[in-house]
Order: structure tokens, then C-alpha cells, then sequence
């Protein structure tokens, strides 16, 4: 299929993607239901320092929550690089494997405890 919208672009057919957002992450529901805060998906930040467009997604995002007024948050940060472009574009926090792989609720008590979080 993707290689069809290619060949078609290629023709300068001029496309748009219809219907974007549906679904428990649509633009409606983000600007009607009292969230406090949105996650921008891993799946934009994985690859983020590969892939231009993405980029372009993340700042928009981050741009979007904030002139909502909803605080930001980065899932799947894995690098120091990732955390570095997120936090330069203004995201409010940042989760993933670069700080901690998932632990149990009492690996974290403990790790509270400890004061390491």
C-alpha cells in the first residue's frame, strides 16, 4: 500500500490523510476531557534522531499540550540523546529505559526509600 501512495504521489497528487486522530487519542477529546497532562507515544520518540518527521511531530505535540495547558510527556526515551532533543523542545517530563527499566510497586518503594528516583 505504501508503495501505491508513493507511486501516486509521484504523479503530483496531492494527498491527505483523512480522519486523523480518531479514536481514544483524538484531537476532540484532548480539547474536551479534563486531562491533565498528554504523553507524546514512543513510537515518534524511538527513532526520533533518525527520522526528521518525527521531530516535527514532537515539537508540535509538546507546542499543542502547552497552549492547552496540559503538562507533556515523552514515553520511551532510551538515550541521552532522545532526553537532550526532548527536553530542548520544552517537554515537562521524560519516561523510559535511559532512567529505569519497569519495576514492581515495591522495587519502587524501595527504590524511594532509597532515595535513587
Amino acid at each position: 500500500m505504501v508503495a501505491t501512495l508513493k507511486r501516486i504521489k509521484a504523479l503530483g497528487v496531492t494527498m491527505t490523510l483523512d480522519d486523523f486522530g480518531t479514536g481514544y487519542s483524538s484531537l476532540r477529546y484532548l480539547a474536551s476531557f479534563p486531562f491533565d497532562a498528554i504523553k507524546i507515544d514512543r513510537s515518534f520518540v524511538t527513532k526520533c534522531t533518525e527520522q526528521p518527521g518525527n521531530l516535527v511531530l514532537i515539537r508540535t505535540i509538546i507546542a499543542m499540550g502547552h497552549s492547552l495547558e496540559k503538562r507533556v510527556v515523552a514515553e520511551g526515551i532510551e538515550t541521552k540523546e532522545q532526553l537532550d532533543l526532548i527536553q530542548g523542545y520544552g517537554c515537562d517530563e521524560a519516561q523510559g529505559y535511559y532512567f529505569s527499566p519497569p519495576v514492581t510497586a515495591d522495587e519502587f518503594a524501595e527504590l524511594l526509600a532509597r532515595g535513587t528516583l
